[in-house]
């Protein structure tokens, strides 16, 4: 009877908020555990735990210890903080002396955290998620309450310190922590693990209570050994704010670096067609030159021909006069020719291609203009990760916006657009790519079920998905992105800048971009 109430318990859960702690939130679990025996419940303990993959979940050891004690009789339930059912899990891996579990189950994927690897600063912020027990005593009617999906508490605190604790490392922190917080994540300012709570001090004749959190080396030793694959970031928190004001002057330095290359272009542009012309002129003038000489030239031999006739006649050759008058008229009438035909002087260019060339040196390039295979770069200082990969991706840019041959992105302004709205991930990407910088950018939107289903709905519209000439079409499309824009919070969670470069044939092989 108590596995078909775990396996059927309904309730709504409250959809998460956009901030980083919320969208971690998402993936944070309670881990129920029942024991039975001889259909009779004889234990039953819950804490907490979080997904490193859409159907693994980290809990801390000692929240399943009733393994051991009623082995083959206890039931795990896996209880999401969002959606309307629980599932039933199975351990997979544990590690007794760590205090650390892996823990499968069948069901709806969750949203995955991702855990932080880079140094932690003492003083740094940090906040706890789970379901404390003292919480649920004040609030649940009855057993059945630990198995309805809920948000978990958050608490803050602050960053104290590592300590060793039978011979683990551990995190001390002051978040407000109890029983149930057990196997929950300890979170840094972006909403990565940086450790699992699992102990807390005794609070004794009014001493201050501190948490233990098993530090997140211990972590992922244990997903190693458990051959678990997790996502890492070590990049430093900073704020989607301080992101947006470096990014803000790196466009603008960038734009301003190809208008200026732009520029330089067609200054020199300038000096070749002024160059050109001057060659042509110059080319032209001597071809003119050398029409009239020769024109001259015939002109005098013509004359001397003729002369010769009449020399030749009074020596009454008249047969050689006659060929000397006639060869002399030619050339007479030949000099004539030349200089009515003669060149004006004006210069004369070797094509019409040549021409426009020289005539349009400034021309901008075409945002519509594809741009083959590009190697595109993460820019560190002008991105925020929380827990995407972050290696170099492939683009291939073809005309009017046709990302990869198959994905089609709609104009915004001199950029170009695409929202990715996925059918089973709670995140929304903003792609975004500028031909003129060539940077390419990606903006992520972590949020709750609630969220995802109602921008599901706006994206149904959505018609255009191959790539298409039509401009009205793209035009549709750019209306229904802006509508989903609308729905999505003031700021992302992530932001990634790439830098695209022409790809080298036979370079490196790099992930390629999202497409629908």
């Amino acid at each position: 009877m108590v596995i078909a109430v775990l396996a059927t318990a309904l309730l709504s859960a409250a959809p998460a908020r956009a901030d980083d702690i919320s969208a971690t939130a998402r993936g944070v679990v309670r881990v129920v555990t029942i024991a039975i025996v001889d259909d009779e419940v004889v234990g039953f303990g819950h804490g907490s735990g979080f997904a490193v993959a859409p159907n693994r979940i980290v809990t801390n050891a000692h929240v399943v210890e009733l393994l051991a004690r009623y082995p083959g009789n206890v039931v795990i339930g896996i209880v999401p903080s969002e959606g309307s059912k629980s599932y039933q899990g199975k351990v997979i891996a544990l590690d007794t002396v760590h205090d650390l579990a892996l823990i499968e189950f069948t069901g709806k994927p969750i949203p995955t955290t991702a855990i932080y690897t880079g140094p932690v600063d003492e003083g740094s912020m940090v906040t706890a998620l789970g379901y404390p027990g003292n919480v649920d005593m004040a609030t649940a009617k009855s057993a059945v309450d630990y198995i309805h999906p809920l948000s978990p508490i958050r608490s803050e605190g602050v960053f104290s310190g590592r300590r060793q604790m039978s011979g683990t490392a551990v995190l001390l922190h002051t978040a407000q922590i109890a029983r149930g917080n057990s196997g929950g994540p300890l979170l840094d300012r972006c909403g990565r693990v940086i450790g699992v709570n699992s102990a807390i001090t005794r609070d004794e004749e009014g001493d201050s209570s501190f948490g233990f959190a098993i530090a997140n080396s211990e972590l992922t030793a244990f997903l190693i050994r458990a051959k678990q694959p997790y996502a890492a970031v070590g990049t430093p928190c900073t704020s989607i704010a301080d992101i947006d004001k470096v990014d803000a002057q790196a466009e603008a330095k960038a734009a301003a670096l190809a208008d200026g290359a732009r520029r330089d272009a067609a200054g020199k542009a300038l000096v070749a067609r002024d160059a050109a012309w001057i060659a042509a002129r110059d080319a032209a003038d001597r071809h003119r030159e050398n029409v009239m000489a020769i024109a001259t030239l015939l002109l005098v031999l013509g004359a001397m021909a003729i002369g010769a006739g009449g020399l030749l006649d009074a020596q009454a050759l008249r047969r050689g006069a006659i060929w000397a008058w006639g060869v002399g008229a030619l050339m007479m009438a030949g000099a004539v020719v030349l200089f009515l035909l003669r060149p004006t002087g004006t210069p004369m260019l070797a094509t019409p291609s040549e021409t426009a060339r020289i005539d349009s040196p400034v021309a901008p390039m075409s945002s519509r203009a594809p741009l083959g295979k590009l190697v595109c770069h993460l820019v560190p200082e002008r991105s925020r990760v929380v827990s995407s990969a972050t290696t170099d991706t492939v683009i291939d840019w073809g005309q009017a916006g046709c990302m990869n041959g198959r994905t089609q992105y709609a104009e915004n302004g001199s950029k170009w657009d695409r929202i990715l709205v996925p059918a089973q991930e709670q995140t929304v990407s903003v792609l975004q790519f500028d031909p003129a910088t060539r940077s390419y950018v990606t903006t992520r939107y972590f949020l709750g079920s609630d969220q995802m289903d109602d921008i599901r709905k706006i994206r149904a519209q959505v018609t255009l998905k191959a790539c298409s000439p039509d401009e009205a079409g793209r035009a549709n499309l750019a209306s229904q992105q802006a509508a989903i824009r609308t729905s999505l919070p003031a700021r992302p969670n992530e932001k990634i800048v790439y830098q695209c470069e022409a790809a080298q044939a036979g370079g490196p092989p790099a992930s390629a971009v999202p497409v629908e």
